[in-house]
């Protein structure tokens, strides 16, 4: 069974401005790649050592996967991560935090 709660760290910037026009299109990573990176709340922790290390102004936002339309496919070690493959239309029902670094650097995952 898959997780109903999914996950995506971004530039607080580029949720704002998502947050404006009702959609976000990705990061560069995720329009170079094709598609929008989420991870579980599993995973989380991982994608945010790996992939944020040192960024400030990072936000952490929750997303019901039910509501979009996510292909399940293998990444990082054969494990299932949520893809999607079109714009993320934003219908506030999103839960977000700010993310503060510890004293390595990393994101503070605070769920």
């Amino acid at each position: 069974k898959m997780k109903s709660k999914i996950y995506k760290i971004c530039q607080i910037r580029e949720w704002e401005k998502a947050k404006e026009k009702g959609f976000y299109a990705g990061s560069k990573v995720d329009i170079s790649d094709g598609f929008i990176h989420f991870s579980t709340k599993e995973q989380l922790l991982t994608t945010a050592k790996k992939h944020f290390k040192g960024q400030k102004n990072l936000i952490l936002i929750e997303v019901d996967a039910k509501t979009l339309q996510v292909k399940w496919e293998p990444s990082r070690g054969g494990d299932l991560f949520p893809h999607l493959y079109e714009n993320w239309n934003l219908n506030g029902s999103e839960t977000t935090w700010e993310l503060l670094l510890d004293d390595n650097n990393n994101p503070i995952i605070p769920i």
